[in-house]
C-alpha cells in the first residue's frame, strides 16, 4: 500500500525481509485470509502509515528463530497473532484481560521489517502477512499441532477469533437467549458460530445483501432477514421487547445505534465492527440509565490467543465449529486487487492466499 485512500495495493517481488532479531522468528506464510480490516487500513478507518505490506490473518511455518528464543523451532507450525500479548504487564497477569495488551502491539505496528529499494517500510498491524516471508515477536506466533491444515488455523488469527470471542468472552452469550448479528461476513458468520456453539436459541443475521442470507443460515442462523425486515422479526421472537444480545459486526455507526435499540432493557449491546475515530455514536442521557443495557465494544473478541486459538481449534476438531465452509475462494497473491474489491461489496465470507 502506497498511500491511503488508494483502492489497489502494488504487487512486487523485490520486496526484501529485514535481520532477524533475538527475539523474532521468521516465518514462511503459506495461507493468508484478505480480512476487511485490510480493506479498513486503506482507506484509513484504521490509521497505519504508508507504505505498509498489509496482510494480518496468516498462518504458516517457522523458517529462523532468533538466538533467545527457545521454546519455538524451525518446522514449527503457527498462527501469527497480530496483537500478541506481552505475558508481563497488568493486563495479561492482573487484570486477565491481554487482549489489551500494547506493550508489543504500538512497538511492532512501528517497527520496519521490510524493505525496498532502500525504503523501509513496516507490516500491518506488525504483521504484514501478504508478503511470503515475514518477522514476528516470539510473543506474535502461537505454535499448533502440524496436522492442523494451516489454511483452516489462518482463519483462526483474526476474523474467526474476533467473531467467535465477542459471543463467548465478551458479550458472554448464555444458552437459551436471543441474539441478532449485524452483518454475516467474515467476522458476522463467525459470531453466528459463537451465538450458536453458547446454545443460544434464537439467532437472527442481519444483512443487505440477500446472497449472505442463505449463508448465515447454513453457519447456524435461525433467522436470517434484510434490514427492513428485522423489526417484524424482533417482534416475533421477542414480543417486542428486543434481543438478549447484539452484535455489531460492520463498524457503521447508524448500525450500533440500531444495535443498542435492538437489545431488551438488561440486555447486551457487543460493538465488534471498526468504525472511523471522527464518527460519532450518540445516546440520550436518560436511556443509558433507564434502559440498563450493557454497551460493550469487543477488541480482539476479548482474547487470550495462547489459549483460545487453541480452544477454537479443539471446537473445529469436533465438528462444532465450521472453519472449510467459510473460506469462500482461494486465490493466489495476484488476485489481491478483485479480492479486496469483493470485500468492499461484500460477495465472500473469506477469500484465503495461497502462497
Amino acid at each position: 500500500m502506497r498511500e491511503v485512500g488508494e483502492t489497489t495495493l502494488d504487487l512486487c517481488d523485490d520486496i526484501e525481509m529485514l535481520d532477524l532479531g533475538p527475539d523474532d522468528v521468521a516465518i514462511k506464510i503459506t495461507h493468508t485470509g484478505v480480512c476487511h480490516s485490510d480493506v479498513s487500513v486503506m482507506n484509513g478507518t484504521i490509521p497505519q502509515e504508508p507504505p505498509l505490506v498489509l496482510g494480518h490473518e496468516g498462518a504458516g511455518i517457522i523458517e529462523e528463530v532468533g538466538s533467545n528464543v527457545d521454546d519455538l523451532a524451525v518446522g514449527d507450525h503457527v498462527i501469527v497473532v497480530w496483537s500478541p500479548p506481552c505475558g508481563k504487564c497488568v493486563y495479561c497477569t492482573g487484570r486477565n484481560q491481554p487482549n489489551l495488551c500494547i506493550n508489543i502491539t504500538f512497538g511492532a505496528m512501528a517497527r520496519t521489517k521490510f524493505a525496498q529499494g532502500g525504503q523501509e517500510m513496516m507490516g500491518m498491524a506488525g504483521a504484514g502477512t501478504f508478503a511470503e516471508r515475514t518477522l514476528m515477536p516470539r510473543q506474535g506466533v502461537v505454535k499448533i499441532d502440524s496436522d492442523i491444515p494451516l489454511d483452516v488455523a489462518s482463519l483462526i488469527g483474526c476474523g474467526v477469533m474476533t467473531g467467535v470471542g465477542a459471543c463467548l468472552n465478551t458479550a458472554k452469550v448464555s444458552p437459551g437467549s436471543s441474539v441478532v448479528v449485524f452483518g454475516a461476513g467474515g467476522v458476522g458468520v463467525a459470531a453466528i458460530q459463537g451465538a450458536r456453539i453458547a446454545g443460544a436459541a434464537e439467532i437472527v443475521a442481519v444483512d443487505k445483501n440477500p446472497a449472505k442470507l442463505d449463508e448465515a443460515i447454513a453457519f447456524g442462523a435461525t433467522h436470517a432477514v434484510l434490514p427492513e425486515d428485522l423489526a417484524d422479526t424482533k417482534n416475533q421472537i421477542t414480543g417486542g421487547d428486543g434481543f438478549d444480545y447484539a452484535l455489531e459486526c460492520i463498524g457503521v455507526p447508524a448500525l450500533m445505534r440500531t444495535a443498542y435499540d435492538m437489545t431488551r432493557r438488561g440486555g447486551t449491546c457487543c460493538i465488534v465492527g471498526v468504525g472511523r475515530m471522527e464518527e460519532m455514536v450518540s445516546f440520550n442521557a436518560f436511556e443509558l440509565f433507564y434502559n440498563e443495557k450493557t454497551l460493550v465494544g469487543s477488541y480482539y473478541g476479548g482474547t487470550d490467543v495462547r489459549t483460545d486459538f487453541h480452544r477454537l481449534l479443539r471446537l473445529w476438531k469436533s465438528g462444532k465449529l465450521n472453519l472449510e465452509g467459510m473460506i469462500t475462494r482461494r486465490i493466489s497473491i495476484h488476485e489481491i486487487n478483485p479480492a479486496l474489491e469483493a470485500v468492499r461489496n461484500g460477495e465472500v465470507v473469506r477469500q484465503v492466499i495461497e502462497f
